[in-house]
């Protein structure tokens, strides 16, 4: 037995378009309508659920309302010679009116009380046409703006101002610190000399004290040769004495 026709009304009905860049989040959205006097049960899959995030993926449409559903693409690295095989679909049942567990409901569903539509995902990406079409028409209302007005002066205008007061700022801050500068070069430059001086000094001390210890130690010597060559003759002459 064939499946019923699709009670609900998808806004796209054939296709699902998501427009890069897609290197961040890019989210498309898929409006179904219940036109009939009954609440109908939906859900939405995908042959690539780990690229997708549906928001929400099931739930019960009232009769006479509709209902948006996101479909977030994850980012990923385009590649516009690769085709898209990307698919969804929405599968819907009529309620029964006693419902109270839509599980139960979903799991003793027969196969031809389900209803489904199928959808292809399509990637774009923007066209450098559009890009310069953007781009000039921004210029057009930006020199369509009223001179005199200084509220309708373009942002860039405003942040040129800001940015000429803040490099003044930092042109001062320069001067200061190498003013600053400066003032520790000469100040490390007197520190240095006043440490060769006292280096020099410190030497001159040392060498003074070196010499004086020479001397002591020469006048020490002598005297102590002087006395073995006075003893020497002493005991000399007091050996002749004795003989």
């Amino acid at each position: 037995m064939a499946r019923p026709e699709q009670v609900l009304l998808l806004e796209p009905q054939h296709e699902l378009k998501f427009r890069g860049p897609f290197s961040d989040v890019v989210t498309t959205n898929l409006k179904l309508s219940n036109p009939t006097d009954r609440n109908v049960c939906f859900k939405v899959k995908t042959t690539a659920p780990r690229r997708y995030c549906v928001r929400p993926n099931s739930g019960i449409i009232d009769a006479g309302t509709s209902i948006n559903v996101s479909v977030m693409l994850q980012p990923f690295d385009y590649d516009p010679n690769e085709k898209s095989k990307h698919k969804f679909m929405v599968q819907s049942l009529l309620a029964p009116p006693d419902m109270t567990d839509m599980e139960g409901v979903w799991k003793e569903a027969k196969p031809e009380e389900l209803m489904d539509s199928k959808l292809r995902c399509v990637f774009e990406m923007p066209v450098e046409n559009e890009k310069t079409h953007d781009m000039e028409s921004n210029k057009m209302m930006s020199s369509s703006l009223p001179k005199s007005d200084p509220s309708a002066l373009p942002p860039k205008s405003m942040s040129s101002t800001l940015d000429d007061g803040e490099v003044k700022k930092i042109m001062e801050e320069c001067k200061r610190l190498q003013m600053e500068a400066q003032r520790l070069r000469e100040e490390n430059k007197q520190i240095r000399e006043d440490d060769g001086l006292r280096m020099r000094k410190s030497n001159m001390m040392s060498s003074q004290h070196s010499s004086v210890g020479m001397k002591k130690e020469e006048g020490l010597s002598a005297r102590t040769v002087a006395l073995i060559v006075l003893f020497f003759i002493v005991g000399v002459i007091v050996g002749k004495l004795v003989l």
